[in-house]
């Protein structure tokens, strides 16, 4: 095959979490333009609808949505039936959806984001869209993969995932230390067990040709404030955070053939960040 053909995703069925997100929407937009078509399922049905007629109108792949909450087997394994009655197979499986809590810096009577104030529900919910989210259309699809005799999984991890957050980047000078917002708990732990699952689901499934890599990218610039830009851009040796483009590379490659022989990696684009 040539490098055009093995990255060709002509026709290829890649089912999105969260798909409607700031970086769900990139990974559909990648598919869609290398011919590929995103089944986009989010929890949010009109912007669902939205996204589906804009990468029909932009790519005409022929683009899907479901609303689905991710946190509910039935309804991830009912979604599962509708996309085989639909499409007869699944080829990729993206689990990007994930709650990414901003740092809020106006908490400042309790303070909730740090971990002896940090609520048991929030905890809860999170774990339950990031990781058991993760776990459930594994489940389903990955096993809709498996009787197909191949597939690919996707985790999308995060820099957080391999180093610990660096909590100086939201201090606020001035405010006592009890009081600075931090970087979730939940955060690091789900981006973590989501490198777990991979590795677990990469020897699953192997000998049904079923793969499975985790993405952990670093920051992504999304209009943060000038300090906090200022402050992070010092921590990456490229000296900025990423453009929300520039992951797209690493999905095709990972959906492709490209990475046929790929499986368990965990490939980390954090413009060097880690390596400090």
């Amino acid at each position: 095959m040539t490098m055009k053909n093995i990255f060709d995703m002509e026709g290829k069925i890649v089912v999105i979490t969260g798909g409607t997100g700031f970086l769900g929407r990139r990974h559909a937009e990648t598919i869609a333009d290398a011919g590929g078509i995103p089944v986009i399922l989010d929890v949010e049905e009109e912007l669902i609808d939205t996204l589906v007629l804009e990468l029909d109108g932009k790519y005409g792949t022929g683009a899907a949505g479901y609303r689905t909450d991710i946190t509910q087997e039935k309804e991830v394994a009912g979604t599962c039936e509708k996309v085989l009655e639909e499409y007869g197979r699944v080829d990729v499986l993206i689990n990007n959806a994930a709650n990414n809590p901003v740092v809020d810096r106006s908490n400042r009577l309790t303070n909730t984001s740090r971990l002896e104030n940090f609520p048991l529900a929030v905890w809860e919910k999170d774990i339950a869209v990031g990781l058991t989210g993760a776990f459930l259309c594994a489940k389903y699809f990955g096993h809709a993969m498996a009787r197909a005799e191949g597939g690919s999984i996707i985790n999308i991890s995060s820099d957080l995932g391999v180093i610990a957050p660096d909590q100086r980047l939201y201090k606020v000078d001035g405010v006592p230390e009890q009081m600075q917002s931090v970087k979730p708990v939940t955060y690091s732990v789900v981006k973590t067990g989501l490198i777990g699952l991979t590795r677990y689901l990469a020897t699953y499934w192997a000998d049904r040709d079923v793969r499975c890599n985790a993405l952990c990218p670093g920051g992504v610039y999304n209009d943060q404030g000038e300090d906090f830009l200022v402050r992070i851009n010092k921590l990456i040796p490229l000296g900025r955070m990423a453009r929300p483009d520039e992951l797209g590379g690493a999905v095709l490659f990972l959906s492709s053939n490209a990475s046929s022989y790929m499986t368990g990696a965990v490939i980390v684009i954090d413009g060097g960040r880690s390596c400090w």
